[in-house]
């Protein structure tokens, strides 16, 4: 039988006087091979994090540099600037223009994302080990020196203007950010785009101010996975980014929605049909739980949603449940989308359905949940960039990475008898009802059923 090596442990390295930090080695298995997975973090003192996991079996590197400067920080007038800012340092940078910016990614290999959301503007890549260097010094010019070129503002306000019109004419995925909007706390509930008002409103100064005050050091993360020698990423990222200097953006005060129903009307002969209710946060000790409960009601073709409004009843086209977890609070989020003769039908069930889900689960479906996670625990150690979304993600709510080996206990550890006793403990306490259609439906004598 294989064992499993756990050493907790703090060091000093010999090269540099830094922190690192090892929540666990722990061995997995991959293909044939038990392999040793170490975390490990250090702290610039512009207040920068840098955390990894060596993957030495791999050929690739990924690294997610994560700055706050997220959509929480938009003024109510000025909905999307972040996001208009993250477009915009990606047209040229240092001594690149925005085509050879573009065109050096490629020569070295480097597969590149950006994307703004709530909290963070991300930006990504992936490439071959021998290339991180490179990859690092261009993205440290992206979000250090970039040159923000007055003709390409227009260019960009059009892009983010075809895709807000191209979610109008998308219902599904209305729904889903109407049901974000309707659900969490202002500012957290805005759509990182933006809005086509705003939008079409953003100056270059204004684009200039963001950058300003927001692209700095203090709270940023960067998370690195693959094949890479860590002491070697650590003068790395000293050299691009330790004489990055910049002040934290202050804590955001939170206003709860009250909102128990919104109708977007949508001329259309389908509903799109919207529920949300509080869940754990990630960090919390109930979160799996809470996302295993959540799996058994609407992820996949073997979930309660899917056997019951489609294959039993024929109601709807799609529907799925799904955990949304943030480092204050999360939700479970639920969709369905019906004809509108049976819309009302949809609904009364969809809520009848997560008032059973509170009257406990079987033990047979959480085997089919478990075995999903644990598969997905596998492929994660398969990728570098996979793994590297991962560890940027829990730094990001926990302040420390789990080992994969942790999870999978943890994992193990879940009962049905102990899924129930959470379910049993907390009922929900406020559901939100989001519906894009024809006509509104009756909400409040449905509710009921779910309460």
């Amino acid at each position: 039988m294989a064992t499993t090596l756990r050493i907790l442990t703090w060091g000093c390295s010999a090269r540099s006087k830094h922190r690192r930090y090892n929540p666990g080695f722990s061995t997995v298995q991959i293909g044939r091979e038990r392999v040793v997975e170490t975390i490990l973090h250090h702290e610039f003192p512009n207040g920068l994090v840098l955390v990894g996991e060596p993957m030495r079996w791999l050929e690739s590197v990924a690294v997610s540099l994560r700055i706050p400067a997220g959509s929480i920080y938009d003024d109510s007038d000025k909905a999307g600037l972040a996001s208009f800012t993250g477009e915009m340092v990606m047209r040229g940078a240092g001594p690149r223009e925005s085509r050879t910016l573009v065109r050096d990614l490629g020569l070295y290999g480097i597969h590149y994302t950006e994307r703004v959301g709530t909290t963070y503007a991300k930006f990504t890549f992936a490439t071959v080990s021998s290339q991180i260097a490179r990859g690092l010094e261009i993205f440290a010019d992206v979000v250090r020196r970039p040159h923000l070129p007055a003709s390409q503002v227009e260019p960009v306000r059009q892009g983010i203007l075809q895709e807000l019109r191209g979610l109008a004419d998308d219902p599904g995925s209305l729904l889903v950010r109407e049901l974000r909007r309707a659900f969490y706390p202002y500012p957290v509930n805005r759509p990182p785009i933006g809005e086509a008002e705003t939008v079409a409103q953003i100056t270059l100064e204004d684009i200039q101010s963001h950058f300003r005050r927001y692209y700095q050091p203090d709270g940023a993360i960067v998370a690195v996975a693959g094949k890479f020698d860590w002491e070697d990423v650590i003068d790395l990222v000293g050299q691009f980014f330790g004489d990055w200097r910049g002040i934290r953006p202050p804590e955001i005060t939170l206003r709860p929605s009250e909102v128990i129903y919104r109708h977007i009307r949508h001329e259309s002969q389908q509903v799109q049909i919207g529920v949300a209710f509080p869940g754990p946060p990630y960090a919390h000790p109930d979160f799996f739980h809470a996302w295993a409960a959540a799996a058994v009601l609407g992820s996949g073709s073997s979930s309660r949603l899917f056997r019951e409004l489609r294959e039993k009843r024929g109601l709807c086209y799609g529907c799925w449940a799904t955990y949304h977890s943030g480092r204050s609070q999360g939700a479970i989020f639920c969709y369905a989308s019906t004809a509108a003769e049976t819309a009302q039908e949809t609904l009364n069930l969809l809520l009848a359905e997560i008032g059973k889900l509170f009257s406990g689960i079987r033990q047979e479906e959480l085997q089919r949940i478990k075995a999903g996670i644990k598969s997905a625990l596998i492929m994660s150690q398969e990728s570098s960039a996979a793994r590297c979304a991962v560890i940027a993600r829990e730094w990001t709510l926990l302040e420390r990475v789990r080992p994969v080996e942790e999870i999978r206990r943890i994992v193990d550890e879940l009962s049905a008898e102990s899924i129930n006793a959470f379910l049993q403990a907390n009922p929900p306490k406020r559901i939100v009802v989001v519906t894009v259609g024809a006509k509104e439906l009756e909400v409040n004598s449905a509710l009921q059923v779910a309460t």
